[in-house]
């Protein structure tokens, strides 16, 4: 693998001594998110495989064009997982796209983030030095850790070319609960009031189902923990949802499972735009915030993830104004996941991030000056060049 890693290697000082920004791009699985997509694209798969992986201890690490369906079949062969659920949006996505990305699934609100699992990071720097941060212990940095920076960099900071992982036994029982006819303001009531109880609540998801006569609103829990844990969650949750009038039901834990994955994954019917002029807006927000009302303004009923610190809705580009000042006046904020079919990159001018205030545009300026001095990775991905 030296000759692939001291290519890559080559290929960002080349750039760097040419004037070029450089696109890094494992499988292509998350192309459609970003403000702009300049610059060559560098493809890291050939850098590819687990380097080292120790069950025992719980930690893999791995190169970062390793296809994240490899590295999964590989724990589960020894019964262990990646608890913030990556989600692969295809059967392309690599490893280093994941950590760039740093996108979570279902289980994000109460297993962590994909940066609370890095303990370990080397990547390239847009001066073309490899870089080695953390190591592959919990405990292994003595001021900022940079490794886990990488998190949500997408690409913009430098070429992640490996990463070490915490990962986690799978746990002993699962449940997965379809609650119906909980409004979205009970749901938010449901849960919040079972985050303060000491129940295995592990996923949850709202949604409204527009297709049903009449039409239905689901709320969707998933459990996980010891056995008896898990029992005993079934029974008092189930309770608390038929108190309200609703009827719940215990899922098939393996249909269930395609489901949640779908869900991270976003390949649910939700997910597919109810026409070709609208975006789909995510919202960033407290568990506590009230349900989404912004007077005034056209946007699909939202699909409620993270016991309710994630929301997805379908609006116009136009929307984006009035949904980030909602947002922001609960304490979040919004951001423009995918652009219209219709419109595609003319929906990005009203920005797919929220605009950073002073203070935090200098210290990412910062950043990305002492990384990449020369602005190989100034693709403009994250906030416009």
């Amino acid at each position: 693998m030296d000759a692939q890693l001291n290519s890559l290697i080559e290929a960002v000082r080349q750039a760097g001594a040419e004037g070029r920004t450089l696109r890094l791009r494992g499988g292509g699985s998350k192309d459609f998110w970003g403000q702009s997509l300049s610059g060559d694209v560098l493809d890291t798969r050939a850098y590819q495989g687990i380097v080292s992986y120790e069950p025992s201890e719980l930690v893999v690490t791995v190169r970062c064009g390793t296809p994240m369906a490899e590295l999964e079949a590989t724990l589960a062969e020894k019964g262990q997982f990646l608890a913030f659920e990556p989600p692969h949006f295809g059967a392309n996505g690599t490893v280093g796209g994941m950590l760039a990305a740093g996108l979570s699934g279902p289980a994000r609100a109460t297993a962590g983030a994909v940066r609370d699992y890095v303990l370990g990071a080397r990547f390239i720097n847009g001066l073309g030095e490899h870089l080695t941060f953390g190591g592959q212990v919990m405990k292994n940095v003595a001021g900022y850790d940079v490794s886990r920076l990488m998190a949500g960099s997408w690409g913009t900071l430098g070429l992640i070319t490996e990463v070490s992982l915490k990962v986690l036994p799978m746990p002993p029982a699962e449940a997965t609960l379809m609650c119906a006819g909980v409004s979205q303001k009970a749901a938010l009531e449901l849960l919040h009031r079972w985050g303060g109880q000491p129940l295995p609540l592990n996923a949850s998801a709202w949604v409204r189902d527009t297709t049903a006569e009449p039409v239905a609103d689901y709320l969707f829990v998933r459990l996980r923990g010891a056995v008896a844990a898990v029992q005993s969650a079934v029974t008092k949750m189930g309770a608390d949802v038929m108190a309200l009038g609703a009827q719940v039901q215990a899922m098939d834990n393996a249909s269930a499972a395609k489901d949640w994955r779908a869900s991270g994954d976003q390949s649910l019917p939700f997910f597919d735009p109810p026409n070709p002029n609208v975006c789909l807006w995510r919202l960033s927000v407290p568990q506590t915030a009230p349900v989404l009302d912004v007077p005034g303004q056209s946007f699909s009923s939202p699909y409620l993830e993270w016991q309710g610190a994630q929301r997805w809705c379908w609006a116009p580009a136009d929307a984006g104004k009035a949904l980030r000042q909602w947002a922001q006046s609960v304490g979040g904020h919004a951001t423009l996941f995918r652009a219209s079919a219709a419109q595609g990159q003319t929906d990005k001018a009203v920005g797919v991030n929220t605009p950073l205030d002073a203070v935090q545009a200098r210290i990412q300026q910062q950043l990305q000056q002492q990384f990449d001095p020369k602005g190989v990775f100034a693709t403009g991905r994250i906030y416009p060049r």
